[in-house]
């Protein structure tokens, strides 16, 4: 009898040791829109994988692609609401929360992709990811920049007159509604699940994104060109719900932040590496015209671009003057 009472003891202390071990682990959800072969779920990937390393597995990220958890707009109302704990976004869809963020909607903004991650990684990043908490939003870090091209299902886009009433697909972004119609295109705001089937049955002309999506996604099936306007470079980046990380102890938030810098540095050098492969074989493919345009001619726009902005989203003055002045 006393031998039976004392193995039941020794099992309930071990049961509730295992159940105290299993109380420590910390599952966090992380969703996004892109495939997993992006640069989207590259850092995401990432992320969760340094995070477990680091925490000696005591924190779990569950990754979900491909708009599992919703669209961008969806998923970031989400996180700020505690309902989802991380997103990786581009950040047009901030631009309903963020007016500030208006500013990278700005055409021919940066010269270059490596140009936006320079300032992505600098100071003016930095004080833009600070804007965020006021939302219920914590930044993690800019991952690469994306460059915006166009694509469409049968017209050439060789110069700035060939917007004209161009029906285009645009991010859900004010921002990026405003400028496409200063360009002298019909902007259709329209979730990114919905842009395939969209360009096939013909309710869009156009749509605009990087050549590595433009694979990923299989919108080579559905169109006939793609045009490299670069017309903007569209910063991407790890955002966490402020509820949890506030809930966080120092240690786990250091952990996140060690973790997410290094996440980030990942994502951009997988950007770098797709966004050469694609258009490789874009260009390979035969499928469709790859077409070199006149930017000067779309670099002409841009004052008017610019006033049609800054009268719309007053708050984007400072951030441009301080981008310019870098």
């Amino acid at each position: 009898m006393l031998r039976t009472a004392r193995t039941l003891l020794s099992s309930a202390f071990l049961l509730a040791g295992t159940i105290a071990a299993g109380a420590q682990t910390l599952e966090l959800n992380a969703g996004h829109v892109l495939t997993t072969a992006s640069h989207y779920h590259a850092a995401a990937a990432k992320l969760a994988e340094l995070v477990s390393e680091k925490s000696k597995g005591q924190i779990k990220i569950n990754v979900f692609p491909a708009a599992q958890l919703g669209g961008e707009v969806k998923m970031i109302q989400s996180v700020r609401t505690g309902t989802q704990d991380i997103v990786v976004t581009g950040e047009a869809p901030l631009e309903n929360t963020v007016k500030d963020y208006t500013v990278f909607s700005f055409p021919y903004l940066f010269s270059s992709v490596d140009e936006a991650n320079k300032t992505l990684q600098g100071p003016v990043g930095k004080e833009m990811l600070g804007l965020l908490p006021q939302y219920g939003m914590v930044g993690l870090g800019f991952i690469s920049a994306l460059e915006r091209d166009i694509f469409t299902n049968g017209r050439v886009i060789k110069t700035a007159a060939d917007m004209q009433g161009l029906k285009i697909r645009v991010i859900p972004g004010p921002g990026y509604v405003t400028a496409y119609k200063a360009l002298g295109a019909q902007p259709t705001p329209m979730a990114y699940t919905e842009l395939y089937m969209a360009l096939q049955n013909g309710a869009v002309d156009a749509a605009e994104n990087s050549p590595d999506l433009f694979l990923q996604d299989r919108f080579i099936e559905v169109s006939k060109t793609f045009s490299l306007t670069k017309i903007m470079y569209m910063p991407a980046l790890i955002i966490i719900s402020k509820s949890r990380w506030d809930s966080f102890t120092p240690e786990q938030q250091k952990i996140f932040t060690e973790a997410a810098a290094e996440a980030v540095t990942f994502a951009i050098d997988h950007y770098k590496k797709d966004y050469a492969a694609a258009l490789e074989t874009i260009k390979k493919s035969g499928k469709v015209e790859l077409v070199e345009p006149d930017l000067a001619s779309f670099r002409a726009t841009a004052p008017d671009v610019y006033a049609a902005l800054l009268k719309e989203f007053p708050q984007a003055k400072p951030w441009l003057d301080k981008i310019k002045a870098q």
